[in-house]
């Protein structure tokens, strides 16, 4: 009896102490909103006292998002670990206030190099190799691995159900539902909900199919997001739980807001959060909520108006500078003001579609991180027009290098001064390849990546607004201000006011003739916080609020 007790003990044990899994899949269509669903679980659960992690799969070949497009896949968002990964994680770490890394990021290639490794090193002894079992176990194994310190592990599968490239994952999630049994696992399944202008009514056709495709791979939704401009009505709802198998209180609905950071409240009020902590048979603490309802009267509560121009090339696509706009929303609410930021096309000043002149109106110019040659000398042009006119400037990686290109050609008199990414024969490299990447071949992984010590200078504006001698900051990046160009900056007013630990190595930027001129040749972005802007962005908001009050004064006397 005793033994028999004794066994009875343990299984329950390791049953409380299972891992919780929480899958979260998409339908009808791309970007439907499964990465804020995500962050917001991840929200619900962690103010009941649950450290949640997650895993991002993205189905792409790629082995890692540093050599994508921004317009075909947005912003690349850099880890503390120097990982180039999706945008979702910046979500990730911007709701839950974490920090993420390499191994939160899964893609294609990834698993499929890594299987092939194995198979080329004679690992699998004979065997034939497949998609199943092989693919699918290394999918599992990456999932686990990250899911050790974590109560609960958040896993979105990137995609849309149907897609080709994402069946061997959702194949995987679906084998770890019968692994790690149905008390330890959820899936959520973010679908699009239209509604028809003409007649208010919402079609839940399209997200019917894709819960139909989804259990045809073997996999049964226990929550369904409804993706929609509006709150779902009650039809909606009971046709969407009557369709999908599941009761109408499983069924959320996920709408447009002022603000991103609402969605987590949103989901609350409906029950969302009770409804995962019962299902994954949870013992929770009573919910806290009061820092993210701090975060969120700052929102609600802003008022005045902030213009700021990001001058880039990026801009057809936001999503491009995510993180950016995010942090720029941060600074901005966190002293009462609304940003609106527009979003130029520096090509448009090269090719005379626009003038710079318009900057006059801004309260702060913005030039972000960038690649090759196109767009530049319009960058260049209004960092130029902002330096001359005093219009606070914040300079990001790429916006240091032409912040420096700009000065050695308008300041110091260097005639063809630039950076010799974009010309290699220049006769002023004030830009120049950093020497250790002088032997690199590839292009993916080969940057310099990831979190570095900045020594910032006694006395200097970045020193003021960081309040400390030394930060960490994330960098991706080839190229550095050239050391032999370093006096002749710095004789004609430049200040350089943040160093590698080595001091060999140019981090930050500034002018202090002017009332706000600050670059950093890191991404300072990527840290902020809504509970807690970035120093730099948030010494930018407030330079640019006084801008702006400036622009209002000479308006109404005029």
């Amino acid at each position: 009896m005793r033994k028999r007790f004794r066994k009875v003990f343990n299984y329950l044990l390791l049953k409380l102490d299972m891992q919780k899994y929480v899958f979260v899949t998409g339908g009808v269509v791309s970007s439907v909103g499964k990465g804020t669903v995500a962050a917001s679980v991840g929200k619900i659960l962690q103010v009941r006292g649950f450290k949640t992690g997650f895993v991002k799969i993205d189905p792409y070949v790629n082995v890692d998002a540093g050599t994508l497009n921004p317009f075909s896949h947005g912003e690349v968002f850099v880890t503390d670990d120097g990982g180039e990964t999706d945008l979702d994680l910046g979500w990730y770490e911007r709701f839950l206030d974490i920090r993420t890394c390499k191994l939160n990021n899964v893609t294609t290639g990834q698993i499929y190099a890594e299987v092939i490794d194995r198979e080329r090193r004679g690992d699998y002894l004979g065997q034939c190799v497949q998609i199943v079992p092989h693919i699918t176990d290394e999918i599992k194994r990456r999932i686990r691995s990250v899911s050790k310190d974590v109560d609960v592990l958040i896993v979105e599968v990137g995609g849309t159900v149907g897609d080709i490239e994402g069946q061997p994952f959702l194949e995987a999630v679906r084998q770890m539902r019968l692994e790690e049994g149905v008390e330890n696992t959820l899936f959520i399944h973010v679908a699009l909900v239209l509604s028809l202008k003409a007649t208010g009514e919402f079609k839940t056709k399209a997200l019917q199919h894709s819960v139909n495709m989804l259990r045809a791979l073997g996999i049964q939704p226990d929550i369904i997001v409804a993706r929609s401009d509006s709150p779902i009505d009650k039809e909606a709802r009971r046709k969407i739980a009557l369709f999908g198998t599941i009761s109408e209180n499983a069924v959320f609905s996920s709408y447009d807001v002022s603000y991103i950071y609402k969605v987590p409240a949103i989901l609350e009020e409906q029950g969302m959060g009770d409804f995962i902590v019962k299902r994954l048979g949870l013992s929770a603490s009573p919910p806290d909520w009061s820092e993210w309802s701090r975060v969120m009267s700052l929102y609600e509560n802003a008022t005045s108006m902030l213009r700021i121009a990001v001058c880039g090339k990026y801009t057809k696509l936001a999503d491009s500078y995510v993180s950016i706009k995010e942090a720029l929303n941060h600074a901005s609410v966190s002293i009462g003001s609304k940003v609106e930021v527009e979003w130029i096309n520096t090509e448009e000043f090269e090719q005379g579609l626009r003038n710079v002149e318009e900057l006059r109106s801004f309260g702060g110019v913005l030039v972000p991180g960038g690649f090759g040659r196109r767009g530049t000398e319009g960058m260049i042009e209004c960092i130029r027009f902002s330096r001359e006119n005093n219009i606070p400037f914040l300079g990001l990686c790429f916006g240091l290098q032409l912040a420096v290109v700009e000065f050695s050609r308008n300041v110091v008199r260097l005639a063809g001064a630039n950076s010799t990414e974009l010309n290699p024969d220049t006769p002023h490299p004030v830009i120049d390849l950093m020497p250790e990447q002088r032997e690199v071949k590839g292009l993916g992984g080969t940057m310099r990546l990831g979190a570095s010590t900045v020594r910032l200078v006694e006395g200097t504006l970045a020193h003021r607004l960081y309040g400390t001698k030394e930060i960490s900051q994330r960098h991706r990046h080839r190229y550095e201000v050239s050391r032999q160009y370093w006096d002749r900056l710095l004789e004609h007013g430049l200040v350089f006011s943040g160093f590698s630990p080595e001091g060999d190595r140019v981090e930050i930027i500034e002018y202090p003739r002017n009332r706000f001129f600050l670059a950093t040749q890191f991404h300072p972005e990527y840290l902020s916080r809504p509970n807690r802007p970035e120093p730099a962005f948030l010494g930018f908001v407030k330079a640019a609020a006084e801008k702006m009050k400036s622009i209002k004064t000479a308006e109404a006397i005029v």
